[in-house]
């Protein structure tokens, strides 16, 4: 849902050419516009997920003259210590570097905490918080070990800062990486960066189908101060932000990107007390 106009412009100002970047989960939603605005800004990109999409689906990039510049998908499954580590292997193998890892892959099914099953809460702690520890380890060690080190982006949610009925698990996941980050930053300092994007609310095409079509995208939109949801490319644009040398003072910080936050609730219970 991130249109051209968009990519290039949250690109505008980046250039990445030479850079290799990892994208977990960089085939749709969130992670695809991460990484096709990555591609725009001049990267060799990296994808992976469970599944290999269609070869149209993955992000590519029209460049000059026609030619066409398109992600590199390697399948696997992040909460899996050993599939991260092949993630990374296989964009060394390929580019010879890693200068920035988006970790995006997450999400999480609504669940009733009181019946949820063990099951059901330890894959989606995996997929929140220990797939991103997972895939930072393999990027840290490359990384420590090449000139220019490297930077680490984490994507949170703003389920881990307030309250999240009906995705409990997913909400203290998302906590937790905000406190892995922080002690990320410290202990690989100075060679790595480590940051994270809390994000709000984002249009994609799982949201449309969360909130009921565009009727309901439209009613949740009005409760944010900006009057919208954010675009993937609001998302990407924090990323190359925070992977770039812009943000060489940055590290172990928790950026959040959601519009303004939520119109407290007692303003609107106190708005319906008004007479008239």
């Amino acid at each position: 849902m991130t249109s051209n106009d968009e990519r290039r412009q949250a690109t505008a100002t980046f250039d990445y050419s030479g850079s290799v970047v990892v994208v977990t989960g960089g085939s749709r939603g969130i992670g695809h516009g991460i990484a096709s605005a990555f591609l725009e800004a001049g990267a060799e990109v990296v994808v992976c997920g469970r599944h290999r999409p269609p070869d149209p689906a993955l992000p590519a990039v029209t460049g000059r003259g026609g030619s066409e510049r398109r992600a590199h998908f390697v399948e696997g499954d992040v909460r899996r210590a050993e599939d991260a580590a092949a993630v990374v292997d296989e964009a060394i193998a390929r580019f010879g570097r890693l200068d920035v890892l988006v970790n995006n892959a997450g999400g999480s099914p609504e669940a009733d905490a009181a019946t949820a099953s063990p099951r059901f809460s330890e894959a989606v702690v995996a997929l929140n918080l220990l797939a991103p520890l997972h895939c930072a380890q393999a990027a840290n060690a490359v990384m420590q070990a090449q000139d220019g080190g490297g930077a680490i982006v984490n994507i949170g949610s703003v389920s881990g800062l307030r309250p999240s009925p009906g995705t409990a698990a997913y909400g203290a996941s998302k906590a937790g990486l905000v406190s892995l980050t922080a002690s990320l930053a410290i202990e690989w300092a100075p060679k790595v960066r480590v940051n994270c994007v809390s994000a709000g609310l984002v249009a994609t095409d799982a949201a449309v189908d969360h909130y009921g079509g565009a009727d309901g995208m439209a009613r949740v939109a009005a409760t944010v101060p900006l009057g919208r949801f954010a675009t993937p490319a609001d998302i990407a644009g924090l990323c190359l932000f925070l992977g770039s040398s812009a943000a060489s003072y940055v590290t172990g910080v928790n950026v959040v990107a959601h519009g303004g936050g939520e119109r407290p609730a007692f303003l609107a219970a106190a708005a319906d007390q008004q007479p008239g």
